[in-house]
């Protein structure tokens, strides 16, 4: 649906859909047709349908309209690197594997800046105004890394917010010294403590550290738990327990949990209560967690047996905030992916089952925008109201299955109310990057 928004940024979007979960009825699965006045960059006012028409009045004839996305759980660093180190049999050690030889080879500043350049300007043009990623630690990478993202933040403030949490593994959090330094540097530059544990005999000693070093230096924590096919995973409930334990009061987020999905109903109701009564947050990742887990079968096709993903349905029903994101993009954990925030509101439905019953379908549009924007403490809070920011994403789709049965390429996006050109960046930019000719 082609639209034309007017020049001088004072306009009605008019006959509208727009779900009501975002707009302050959170548990709401209606869509509402209303108006939408946009003025000097912002919304001025939303009205019922086919009341505020004018002389700049767009007939959007019931097309959806959502904010512009957030991404709770994206890899920058990471990012496109797909071209020159694939994952050799599509297992996730491959994948750690494949990116610790290609981070140790490769990622200089100016590699790394420039994928994560491309990377943002994929998310911007798909209509993603905030994004949270998860950076590579292990030193050296961590001073090159920071850099880098700082730099980045500044560059694209405006356009899309950032936030950046430093990924240690276990024998990192394990080491003082190391934790400390890193730590610290996490904390000069305004980021989140992170790290990456599943099955591991020190699960709660990982734990407590990250949260006594969170402490100290006031930090907020967002780990990768679980992230494992195996049902001894404890990540999440050492997690848990030790929030509890401590009476830690920052925000606390958990991705992943893939091993949820695969331990008995028992030990999931219990370890679900524990995170509820913990108020850890969770995010699962979809379109990654499909892709990557339940390949442990090396040396023959086989067809996976599971989905991969975490219980985020019932995490929900036990008052868990939840959210979904992108995670990896064209690297050895993820091929494919392009950090749009649509893909994975359309594929989560598909894989987490989320679309039924079809009438509450809509609420779940929070779930790549206003909860995680909840969950990081973003400024850009992803709902439509007035005075908010006229970041919006409008598709000519006016039902769930109008919307969800296309890649909605046509979208429009409206920063500030004015629409954004949404050609996206050719990969031949990195071809120089990845050993290839042009």
């Amino acid at each position: 649906m082609a639209i034309t928004i007017p020049a001088d940024g004072h306009y009605v979007l008019a006959n509208a859909a727009v779900p009501a979960s975002v707009m302050g009825e959170v548990t709401s699965g209606t869509l509402d047709r209303v108006d939408i006045v946009v003025a000097d960059g912002a919304i001025a006012a939303i009205l019922p349908a086919r009341t505020a028409a004018g002389p700049n009045s767009v007939d959007l004839d019931g097309g959806i309209v959502l904010p512009a996305f957030v991404d709770l759980h994206t890899h920058l660093d990471k990012g496109h690197i797909w071209p020159r180190k694939q994952n050799p049999d599509g297992t996730w050690i491959g994948a750690l594997m494949a990116v610790l030889e290609d981070r140790q080879a490769n990622w200089a500043a100016a590699d790394v800046e420039r994928r994560m350049d491309f990377a943002l300007r994929c998310a911007h043009a798909h209509g993603t105004a905030a994004i949270r990623t998860h950076l590579d630690m292990a030193p050296p990478q961590h001073s090159i890394t920071w850099d880098v993202f700082e730099a980045m933040r500044t560059r694209w403030a405006g356009r899309i917010e950032l936030q950046g949490v430093g990924l240690m593994g276990p024998d990192t959090i394990l080491d003082p010294v190391a934790l400390r330094d890193i730590a610290t540097r996490i904390k000069a530059a305004g980021g989140v403590l992170g790290g990456s544990t599943a099955v591991h005999p020190e699960n709660p000693t990982i734990m407590r550290r990250l949260l006594d070093m969170a402490g100290e230096l006031g930090l907020d924590i967002d780990l990768h738990t679980d992230e494992s096919p195996d049902p001894a995973a404890n990540a999440l409930e050492c997690l848990a327990d030790a929030v509890i334990e401590t009476g830690f009061t920052g925000k606390v987020t958990a991705g992943h949990c893939c091993s949820l999905a695969v331990q008995s109903d028992d030990v999931a109701e219990r370890v679900i209560a524990k995170v509820a009564q913990a108020g850890v947050a969770v995010v699962s990742l979809p379109m990654c967690n499909m892709y990557l887990q339940d390949r442990d079968n090396v040396g023959r096709t086989r067809t996976p047996r599971w989905r991969g993903v975490t219980l985020l349905n019932e995490l929900k029903a036990a008052g868990v905030p939840v959210a979904i994101a992108s995670d990896n993009t064209r690297d050895p954990f993820y091929a494919y992916g392009d950090l749009d925030g649509f893909e994975v509101l359309r594929e989560g439905a598909r894989i987490l089952h989320f679309d039924h019953p079809q009438a509450d379908a809509f609420a779940w549009a929070r779930s790549a925008g206003a909860d995680p924007a909840a969950i990081a403490g973003f400024a850009y809070k992803a709902t439509l109201a007035a005075s908010a920011p006229a970041d919006l994403v409008v598709f000519g789709a006016r039902s769930w299955s109008e919307l969800m049965s296309r890649p909605q390429a046509g979208r429009t996006v409206l920063r500030a109310g004015a629409a954004i050109d949404t050609t996206l960046p050719d990969y031949r930019e990195l071809d120089d990057l990845m050993g290839q000719q042009p």
